[in-house]
């Protein structure tokens, strides 16, 4: 077993438990957080029912370790709440437009896009987000290849397929600006928006 590195840190085998530790850890709150919501009260027997479920779930339904490698930035935080909330608006309007307008029957259409940043985390982040947006849709997702199959309404050709596959690529870049690690916002970045998925 190796020693702490030369600037006092624990050695990497170390460091990977401890992160896996924590993960379990925070996962635990989370479910134990909602089990008293879904209960409505928080008291000492739902905390203890919470605690009991949370451990059976994760010991007979363990998800894939998704492990936070990133960093939180505020500037790109407040760039993706602003932009997040503009499009949500944008969207709804579209979508309301769509539903009162008289004989208008929209075309819809299905999109693949590989994403840039291949984590699981990237993936989760980048489907929840966009399923939150009225008009789009997450109906599949390849996790070995990390690409996203998105629903995308009111397709008239070509150009809004093109420009829904930008959207998406925008939103992980955002995604990433704001919660990513170095790395990941150097990958994002060398590769345009509106590069075609190989």
């Amino acid at each position: 077993m190796t020693g702490p590195g030369p600037d006092g840190t624990p050695p990497q085998g170390v460091r990977t438990r401890l992160g896996r530790r924590r993960d379990r850890l925070i996962a635990v709150g989370w479910l134990v957080l909602v089990w008293n919501l879904f209960w409505g009260d928080f008291s000492w027997g739902n905390l203890l029912g919470g605690l009991l479920v949370a451990a059976g779930v994760l010991l007979f339904f363990p998800l894939p370790p998704v492990t936070f490698g990133g960093r939180l930035r505020l500037r790109g935080l407040v760039v993706f709440g602003v932009r997040f909330v503009a499009e949500l608006v944008r969207a709804s309007l579209h979508v309301a437009r769509i539903a009162v307008q008289p004989g208008y029957v929209p075309r819809s259409a299905i999109v693949a896009v590989r994403l840039q940043v291949p984590t699981d985390l990237n993936l989760a982040l980048t489907a929840e987000v966009l399923s939150l947006v009225p008009g789009t849709l997450i109906v599949e997702t390849d996790r070995e290849a990390a690409v996203l199959y998105v629903h995308v309404l009111d397709v008239h050709g070509p150009a809004d397929l093109a420009a829904a596959r930008k959207q998406i690529r925008i939103v992980e870049r955002r995604i990433v600006a704001a919660v990513g690690s170095e790395a990941e916002l150097r990958q994002v970045r060398s590769v345009p928006v509106d590069k075609e998925s190989s």
